[in-house]
């Protein structure tokens, strides 16, 4: 497919690397277990979350506009414990990862629209940074996909050519706006398509 061989290997993590954590399920499962109004749960973290997923907001702040604007008989930590534990691991694709930075010396960074507490739990928990070598993530540098400066800042601090890098992300604008910037792209639908299209690349394990 290319010449050049791939040096640098850029990936979500919602989607890619765990589940997304706190996504609609999460929540729809969360405004039965905490007894909260669904409908309004969902409009407050609409108009709230990007505030939050930017670094603008704590996780407290963000709760206390979708949740603890008003008295309840659970507190945040109930209910960031909940949030937590709705993080799960892929392993075949952190495994995947794993090999291939060994066996072709890849610089691996992740670009991802993660608050930054949600963002810290998943690290420390998956133990991610043992095989990431930086985190461009939008609670870090204000930006969140799909604005392309995430993208930018995620090239300069690599200090990698955009000929020789690829980018992972299981939703397709996201994967468009990078390739826009001169990424090559991988859409991720399942562990064994991203493992063909990555062989394609010449990434094999």
């Amino acid at each position: 497919m290319m010449e050049k061989k791939i040096t640098t290997l850029f990936t979500d993590i919602g989607g890619v690397l765990l589940t997304n954590g706190w996504d609609r399920h999460a929540r729809g499962e969360a405004a039965v277990l905490f007894d909260l109004d669904s409908v309004d749960l969902e409009e407050r973290h609409h108009l709230t979350f990007d505030t939050y997923e930017v670094g603008k907001l704590t996780l407290d702040e963000y709760l206390e506009r979708i949740v603890f604007f008003k008295p309840r008989n659970f507190t945040y930590d109930d209910f960031k414990e909940f949030m937590f534990k709705k993080s799960l691991p892929y392993p075949e694709m952190i495994q995947l990862i794993c090999d291939l930075k060994k066996k072709y010396s890849l610089k691996v960074a992740v670009i991802s629209n993660e608050g930054r507490e949600l963002n810290q739990y998943r690290i420390n928990t998956f133990k991610l940074n043992e095989f990431v070598d930086f985190f461009v993530s939008s609670s870090f540098v204000h930006f969140r996909k799909p604005d392309a400066d995430i993208f930018k800042v995620a090239i300069d601090i690599s200090q990698s050519d955009v000929a020789t890098s690829l980018y992972i992300d299981d939703r397709m604008l996201f994967v468009q706006v990078a390739e826009g910037l001169g990424l090559q792209g991988i859409y991720h639908t399942s562990y064994e398509d991203t493992k063909t299209q990555l062989a394609a690349y010449g990434l094999e394990v």
